[in-house]
């Protein structure tokens, strides 16, 4: 047998590398006295239906007290969640997810009257109660942004109907989640020697990686064969996800699920066809490292089970979590000593759950509560788990300068900006490490890496955007979104992002029944516009220092108190123009090129 560790129960876990849910609540009861303080909120924010254009205190009373229950809401669902995700098995915390739920559900029903009545409201009016009221003055932004969306509010009653079929339209993801982390298991994979070792999909990528090739055709093809169990299930979920997208933007007189997701960011559209336009005129570099992947692993056939594997062995890759905590702090030190101190105060005060247990929820995330940001990893001793901490740290950052400074109505940061801090992050690292290293194959190893990340960023999540696009053309097209289409459709896309010197093995046409980011509404794509902005500010701040990190700590503390382009424009990056991207994929480019001269072994 392998002497791979089987994968611990949240027992078993050391409470210093788990995160501190006692810092949102002591307890579960005191939860439910929270919850119980939420749902008396209810009646009193219902009873202001029909009062908001009265006077400029009702309106101000409104909301304030709907902000007040807005983050007794966002509280009581971090606990339930942060719990819930602990080990999605117990059923305690699913019941608590549930109940919290239901209950965001009748709170948008029992506000749904504000948007309507708020749209109601003559703007000269409301300028005289911003003269009346000089604290409404705060929220003339976000009275603004509801008017814009004049077109797509609907009649009190058809807003509240929708209000009540929300809880319908987070069933797909839920779906997915329950059967993706809790329900689905899957054999061993078996490596070069016959031993065994533990398949979940928290250890897939990390299989994957081995320079086992026996060992990553073993996880590959295992993984695949319980998804493709599954297929059909997995493929009526999604359609489900897309149908209920489609459902709201027409109910909301949008042309398409696409033009409502990024109204709600206030992102054009251009933005994202730009991106897909721009990375598919830049797909040869993609096949260039194909051929480079190839050469280097010196195979007759590359194929998907090759892609993750290093391409430059001999180095010792393993990095414990302590020497990745140090790394990644020493790192980020060019944004200076206030970002280090937040960085620092999150990794020794328990914000970060580290390890993998049975029936903990896959993946990595960072949740911005208001307490403190909480980190979901599922850290390996590897270079990908220090960088997926640098890049959660990144998030938390941004969430701790935004809660920090601004007021609850404009803390939350739209998710087109929300990926630019993280990979800013694992930018700058990058370049930390590389600076650190004067040994040829040690610096060919952490551009392979720095190669992945483009390869997994900018390529890959361009790659899902389009899959999204097309499953929604097509559904709109009155398509059945069977796993026969979805399947074929997602070959397709493989194929001509990897080129013709990879092998697009079947098993890859089942990815998408895996990926749980194609229930997030169109949000792939700001990973990739995300990683190429990010590109842009670590350079501007290690060439320029002080000036640049100010504008960029700007940035982390602007919440959504502009508009995302513009708080761009002010960190020194101009994301309605392709050139970011461009820029990032000729970086791309010289990379490969360094590449190809460090491991000229003829």
């Amino acid at each position: 047998m392998s002497q791979a560790k089987a994968i611990p129960e949240r027992s078993q876990i050391a409470p210093e590398f788990t995160w501190n849910t006692a810092d949102l609540y002591p307890t579960d009861q005191a939860w439910q006295e929270d919850f119980s303080r939420l749902q008396a909120m209810v009646p009193k924010l219902a009873a202001c239906a029909g009062r908001l254009g009265e006077s400029a205190d009702a309106l101000y009373a409104y909301v304030t007290l709907e902000q007040e229950a807005g983050e007794l809401l966002v509280k009581l669902m971090d606990y339930a969640q942060r719990r819930s995700d602990e080990d999605t098995r117990v059923p305690e915390y699913q019941a608590m997810v549930g109940k919290i739920t239901s209950q965001y559900v009748a709170l948008s029903q029992a506000v749904s009257f504000e948007i309507p009545e708020v749209l109601r409201i003559p703007t000269e009016t409301l300028e005289r109660f911003y003269g009346e009221k000089p604290e409404l003055e705060l929220y003339r932004r976000y009275f603004t942004i509801i008017q814009d969306r004049r077109e797509h509010t609907l009649s009190d009653s058809e807003e509240k109907l929708l209000a009540g079929v929300g809880e319908l339209a987070q069933a797909p993801d839920d779906i997915f989640s329950k059967l993706a982390d809790a329900d689905l298991t899957f054999p061993d994979a078996v490596d070069g020697k016959g031993e065994k070792h533990p398949l979940s999909n928290g250890s897939y990528t990390l299989l994957m990686a081995s320079e086992d090739r026996a060992l990553r055709k073993s996880a590959f093809e295992n993984l695949y064969a319980v998804y493709g169990g599954v297929k059909n299930t997995m493929a009526a979920t999604l359609s489900a996800q897309v149908k209920q997208l489609q459902f709201f933007a027409a109910a909301r007189k949008y042309p398409s699920a696409l033009a409502a997701s990024l109204d709600g960011t206030r992102v054009p559209e251009a933005v994202y066809h730009n991106l897909i336009s721009t990375v598919r005129a830049n797909l040869d570099k993609m096949h260039r490292y194909v051929r480079l992947r190839k050469k280097l692993l010196g195979v007759d056939e590359l194929h998907m089970y090759d892609v993750y594997a290093p391409m430059v062995s001999g180095v010792d890759a393993k990095i414990p979590y302590e020497e990745a905590k140090e790394t990644v702090y020493q790192a980020v030190a060019p944004l200076g000593k206030e970002y280090q101190a937040i960085i620092r105060e999150g990794l020794d005060n328990r914000w970060i759950d580290v390890y993998e247990n049975v029936g903990k929820r896959s993946g990595g995330y960072m949740s911005g509560s208001m307490v403190h940001p909480y980190i979901l990893l599922n850290y390996q001793d590897d270079l990908d788990g220090m960088f997926t901490l640098a890049h959660e740290l990144g998030h938390a950052v941004h969430s701790y300068l935004s809660n920090k400074t601004q007021p609850t109505v404009y803390r939350d940061y739209v998710i087109f900006v929300a990926e630019v801090a993280s990979t800013c992050n694992e930018a700058l690292l990058m370049e930390h490490l590389l600076k650190s290293t004067t040994d040829k194959r040690r610096r060919a190893w952490l551009i392979n890496h720095f190669l992945e990340q483009f390869k997994g960023t900018l390529y890959r999540q361009t790659m899902f955007a389009e899959f999204e696009l097309r499953m929604g053309e097509l559904s709109a097209q009155g398509e059945a979104l069977t796993a026969d289409l979805l399947s074929r459709e997602y070959r397709a896309l493989n194929e001509a992002y990897f080129g013709p010197d990879m092998v697009s093995d079947g098993q890859i046409a089942l990815e998408w029944s895996r990926i749980p980011h194609f229930y997030y509404n169109y949000y792939v794509f700001q990973y990739a516009t995300g990683y190429s902005a990010a590109i842009a500010l670590s350079r501007r701040i290690l060439q320029e220092g002080e000036p640049a990190v100010k504008d960029y700590l700007e940035f982390l503390s602007g919440g959504c108190s502009k508009d995302p382009i513009d708080l761009l424009k002010g960190a020194g990056v101009d994301m309605a123009s392709p050139q970011p991207i461009q820029s990032a994929l000729d970086l791309f480019d010289s990379l490969l090129d360094e590449m190809e001269t460090l491991t000229d072994f003829s």
